[in-house]
């Protein structure tokens, strides 16, 4: 993901701090969706996730349905972004390599958009595109909001055909399950699904989100709420980790894929970065252990480039960090450290299977994890 006012539209890098203002995620998406029965979601009234989707929702107004089909899209998302990392990590968890394919962009990015540097002749292989906003204007010519990741696109005619993050991870769940692999897991699981939602939404808006509010904040009153806030849903965390293996009890559901991606960058960026710096999370025991729990677990730690995530939040915001260095830390070996978390009991799966091996094409760069050592 990445939102630049509309100032910043028409120079080479974006403003993310605006003087004296709290930051203020624009949440204005492509609501679009792909479901496997378009006829029966265009005819629901189903409500709308908003921030956070909606297992069982409908379609807002202008919003179009489009059928799930094997081939047909390719997922454009960003190792560096905890959104797009999301997308990412519930495909592979579910198995969905086959039936939609991945498309990886850089790390960085100017006003314009992602861009496709990192393969050969800097054009997406399949989509043949340099940069994601040629996908956007493929689809709006006059697109005016961000251009961001994740996004679906269709590969036939190049356009893109949502980026509603919130919604698309849940879709991949739901919509998609003709095409799961055998012994995907229930990230969705329905009976509790009801207790689910308020622990994402608190997530979203204190953790997920709130790691940009105090970096992006203003004014110091502003970065002082947003700390206190964040920092009063971190001790609700490990409070709630401490007796229990995953968010939701014995097995993980999307809620700890939701939570993982800001984990996984909070001691890299977001503690000095962001100054979200009361402590690291490696100093937070059930937070600490519960973040190298999913590391360590296939999907999740293996679908994770540290080395991308630095470059993007330390380069693109030059308004944060003008010299635009990335520092060499910190290290990463307790990563790999035991976590005792199995004493809890459960089981990540519950009652599926672990993902098989990343396939060659989608590993993360080795040196830029420590599961792949240069």
């Amino acid at each position: 993901m990445s939102h630049t006012s509309d100032t910043a539209q028409f120079s080479t890098k974006g403003a993310y701090v605006h003087s004296g203002e709290e930051f203020d995620r624009d949440t204005s998406y492509i609501e679009d969706r792909i479901v496997a029965d378009p006829d029966a979601v265009r005819a629901s009234d189903g409500p709308t996730g908003g921030t956070i989707g909606n297992p069982n929702g409908g379609l807002g107004d202008g919003a179009k349905a489009w059928p799930v089909e094997a081939g047909r899209y390719r997922l454009v998302a960003a190792r560096a972004c905890p959104w797009a990392n999301r997308a990412i990590i519930v495909r592979r968890l579910l198995g969905l390599e086959d039936a939609i394919s991945l498309g990886l962009p850089g790390p960085t990015h100017d006003a314009r958009s992602w861009t496709f540097d990192l393969d050969p002749d800097g054009r997406d292989p399949v989509l043949g595109t340099e940069r994601l906003q040629e996908n956007y204007f493929k689809r709006f010519p006059d697109y005016p909001r961000g251009i961001t990741v994740p996004a679906m696109v269709d590969e036939a005619s190049g356009a893109v055909v949502t980026n509603d993050y919130p919604q698309m991870t849940l879709d991949f769940s739901t919509e998609w399950k003709d095409f799961h692999r055998d012994g995907a897991p229930d990230l969705l699981p329905a009976d509790k699904l009801d207790q689910m939602q308020p622990v994402i939404k608190r997530i979203y808006t204190e953790v997920n989100n709130g790691v940009y509010r105090c970096g992006f904040a203003g004014s110091q009153e502003a970065y002082n709420a947003a700390y206190d806030r964040l920092w009063a849903a971190m001790d609700w965390l490990e409070e709630r980790l401490t007796n229990q293996r995953y968010l939701m009890g014995d097995s993980i559901t999307e809620a700890d894929v939701r939570l993982f991606t800001t984990l996984a960058r909070f001691d890299a960026v977001y503690h000095g970065h962001f100054k979200c710096n009361r402590n690291k999370l490696s100093e937070m025991p059930a937070l600490w252990g519960y973040a190298r729990d999913l590391f360590q677990t296939p999907g999740f730690g293996d679908t994770t480039d540290f080395v991308q995530i630095k470059q993007h939040y330390y380069i693109v915001h030059e308004d944060i960090n003008p010299t635009r260095i990335v520092p060499q830390g910190p290290d990463l070996s307790g990563w790999l450290t035991e976590h005792g978390r199995e004493a809890l009991g459960g089981s990540p799966f519950g009652n599926g299977t672990a993902p098989g091996p990343v396939r060659e094409s989608e590993r993360v760069i080795p040196g830029h994890n420590p599961l792949y050592p240069a």
